[in-house]
C-alpha cells in the first residue's frame, strides 16, 4: 500500500518567508512538518512507500529525502555521529515523487500519483498535520479491515457553532474501536458509516459537528473516479467531489479521533503554536525552551 502525501501548494500564508522555501520544509523543533508527515505515513505495516506529489518549484523537498553521503562522512570525520544518523535516515526512507505541474486542486494532486498505487487502495495525508503519536492510520486501517476493506476518514467533532469552516459528514455512528466500547457518537474511537460530505454547512443545517481532519484511507474507485472528476469549488478538481461519488456504489465509514492528538501547521501562527507546545513537552527540548521563557519573566497573555 503506498500513501500520497500533497505537498505541491505556494505556501501563500506564509510569504516571504515560503518566497525561497517550501512551507513543507519549514522545521518543527529539528525536524522539517513533512517528515513527520512521512514517517507517520510509513508507520503502518501495511504501507511500503511514500509518494510526495509536489511542484517543480520545490527541489528541495527532493534533495532532503535523498541520501547525501558526502555529508554524512564529514559529520563523522567530525565526531558528529548522531547528526550523521538523522541526516542518512530521511535519505534512506522509501519515498518517490510524482509532479502536479498545473494547481488543479486537492483531487488533480492525489491523481497524479494514480501509477503508484497500481490498483490498491491508498492512504492520503494532508502535509501540514502532524500527528506525534502516529495512531490516526491504524485506526483507520482497523476499520477498513472491520467492514470488508471499506474506505475510511478520520473526523473530530468542532463546536457547533463552527461547522461552517469545515467540510463535515452525515451519516449514522455505527459502533466503535476495539478497547473503545462505550464511547459516545462523537468521542475519540466512534466508528460512523457516511452517508454523505457536506462542505461548510450552516450550523442550522449541519448534519453532525465531526469535521474531516486530513487522513484518509481510500478505495481503489475514489482513484478511478478521480479521473473524469468534473471540476468544483473554486474550479478545483475537489477529492472529497469523487468521495462523494463512490457513496453510491461503495460503503465509507469514518473514525472520530481527538482533536488535540495532531498540530495544525498550516498557518503561521498554528506553527508557531505546534512549535512551543512540542518544545514544551519534549524532553530533549523542555528544560533549555522553560528556561529562555523563563529568561524573559514568563508567558503572560497580553490583553
Amino acid at each position: 500500500m503506498k500513501a500520497i502525501i500533497p505537498a505541491a501548494g505556494l505556501g501563500t500564508r506564509f510569504l516571504p518567508a515560503t518566497k525561497c522555501t517550501p512551507k513543507e520544509m519549514l522545521p518543527v523543533l529539528d525536524k522539517p512538518v513533512i517528515q513527520y508527515v512521512v514517517e507517520e505515513a510509513l508507520d503502518p505495516e501495511e504501507v511500503d512507500g511514500a509518494i510526495i506529489v509536489t511542484s517543480p518549484g520545490k527541489p528541495e523537498l527532493l534533495s532532503y529525502f535523498q541520501p547525501d553521503r558526502s555529508l554524512e562522512a564529514l559529520l563523522r570525520e567530525r565526531g558528529k555521529a548522531g547528526y550523521a544518523d538523522v541526516i542518512a535516515h530521511a535519505g534512506n526512507m522509501p519515498v518517490d515523487f510524482r509532479y502536479q505541474y498545473e494547481p488543479r486542486g486537492l483531487g488533480h494532486a492525489i491523481r497524479s500519483a494514480a501509477d503508484a498505487c497500481a490498483g490498491e487502495p491508498f492512504l492520503v495525508l494532508l502535509g501540514d498535520y502532524v500527528v506525534p503519536a502516529k495512531d490516526i492510520c491504524d485506526k483507520m486501517l482497523e476499520v477498513s479491515r472491520a467492514h470488508g476493506g471499506a474506505s475510511v476518514i478520520a473526523v473530530a467533532p468542532c463546536a457547533p457553532d463552527q461547522v461552517d469552516r469545515y467540510g463535515v459528514i452525515a451519516g449514522d455512528f455505527v459502533g466503535t474501536l476495539e478497547g473503545c466500547e462505550g464511547a459516545g457518537e462523537t468521542e475519540p474511537g466512534a466508528v460512523w458509516r457516511i452517508g454523505g460530505l457536506v462542505e461548510k454547512p450552516s450550523p442550522e443545517a449541519a448534519p453532525s459537528n465531526l469535521y474531516i481532519v486530513g487522513r484518509y484511507l481510500l478505495s481503489p474507485l475514489v482513484m478511478e473516479l478521480l479521473a473524469n472528476q468534473q471540476p468544483g469549488k473554486g474550479n478545483e478538481i475537489q477529492l472529497t467531489d469523487a468521495m462523494a461519488r463512490s457513496l453510491d456504489r461503495e460503503a465509507m465509514y469514518a473514525v472520530v479521533i481527538d482533536p488535540l492528538s495532531g498540530y495544525d501547521t498550516g498557518t503561521p501562527s498554528g506553527w508557531i503554536a505546534t512549535n512551543a507546545l512540542m518544545a514544551a513537552s519534549d524532553p530533549r527540548f523542555a528544560d533549555e525552551f522553560w528556561a529562555a521563557i523563563d529568561e524573559r519573566g514568563g508567558l503572560e497573555r497580553e490583553e
